[in-house]
């Protein structure tokens, strides 16, 4: 199986490509790279499986083979750039395609709006195009748990109505939703949108909260809690994450069993328990070693009380599992932030 994997320098993307390629799919991975946060980051998990140049100089748009995994190549490409995009489908024949790639983060996208039109609607639109006419058998796509809003019926469930976005990101999400439905409906493309809730572990975001609580302990700082600590997520360790997607990726939509003969799925991708904010906090200061000084702060606009997934779907149809506890995931994560490998400590 030959698998395209966009934003592999990502945290997900990255964790789920070296997957793929260590089962034995042929794997490509594109990523353009952008400076939204620390590019050590990027360079780092790619050089985690065997991919690097020498001073970190990828040559736009040239495929650069793993050292680590023969069945494993790189591009440095954005998805909005149509032009090499649809040359790169020409060319390589994807089976299956993984859209991961997209201007993350909801509080970004308050002071930085038109960066989510140009890579989550444009860039969404040219892979979707690509895939139609270049044949793709599946398209599995990331959503975002953002995408349910205001509402506060929990646990989130994927028949809940998801109309009341509370940022520009979430909208940019839910639109993709809508906009892979309608090309499953018109061209018959089998598609799967993954609504990931809150990831965490070995290299993640430094803008997501394990990261920036475990640097402000470090440097004696005092951590934001917002809502006062007065907030709930559904914490998810980044193995089951990449798991949870390759089991959707092995799980082709059936037409005839899908409404209206669409064939076409929305999972809730997370880990099903629920963690107070607080309780995290606690985690994170027992495995580093030292109480966290807080700064308790209102809520921030663009933020939700909680977030929970009802994975009952994903679980009964594509085979997931989560595994991982909060106290282990933590607890590798405290592991890898404290060791030579984060470029960021």
């Amino acid at each position: 199986m030959k698998i395209l994997v966009t934003g592999a320098a990502g945290f997900i993307g990255s964790k789920l490509m070296f997957m793929l390629a260590e089962r034995g799919d042929e794997v490509v991975g594109l990523d353009n790279i952008n400076d939204y946060y620390d590019v050590r980051l990027k360079y780092g998990r790619l050089r985690e499986g065997g991919i690097e140049q020498p001073g970190d100089n990828f040559t736009y748009g040239a495929l650069v083979q793993s050292t680590k995994y023969k069945n494993c190549r790189f591009v440095k490409m954005s998805i909005d750039d149509k032009e090499p995009l649809d040359k790169l489908f020409a060319e390589e024949k994807f089976d299956k395609v993984v859209n991961l790639a997209a201007q993350a983060g909801v509080r970004y996208s308050i002071t930085n709006p038109y960066a989510y039109l140009q890579s989550n609607l444009v860039g969404f639109l040219n892979i979707l195009e690509a895939c139609r006419h270049n044949e793709i058998k599946y398209l599995v796509f990331a959503s975002s748990s953002s995408v349910y809003g205001l509402n506060s019926k929990v646990p989130y469930n994927e028949d809940d109505q998801v109309d009341n976005p509370v940022s520009l990101y979430a909208a940019t999400k839910k639109s993709n939703e809508l906009m892979a439905h309608s090309y499953s409906k018109l061209y018959n493309l089998p598609v799967a949108g993954l609504r990931f809730f809150t990831v965490y572990g070995p290299w993640g975001r430094p803008d997501m909260s394990p990261m920036l609580f475990a640097r402000a302990i470090s440097k004696g700082e005092p951590i934001k809690v917002f809502n006062n600590g007065d907030m709930i997520r559904d914490f998810t360790y980044i193995d089951d994450i990449a798991e949870g997607t390759i089991h959707t990726l092995d799980h082709v939509p059936d037409a005839a069993k899908c409404p209206n003969n669409v064939p076409y799925k929305i999972y809730n991708i997370g880990c099903s328990h629920p963690v107070k904010l607080m309780d995290f906090i606690a985690e994170i200061e027992n495995a580093y070693g030292e109480p966290a000084k807080k700064n308790f702060l209102p809520m921030q606009p663009g933020d939700v009380y909680q977030t929970n997934a009802d994975t009952t779907k994903l679980e009964t149809e594509c085979g997931y599992k989560p595994h991982w506890s909060l106290h282990d995931g933590i607890g590798e994560f405290m592991k890898w932030y404290k060791s030579d490998k984060n470029p960021l400590r």
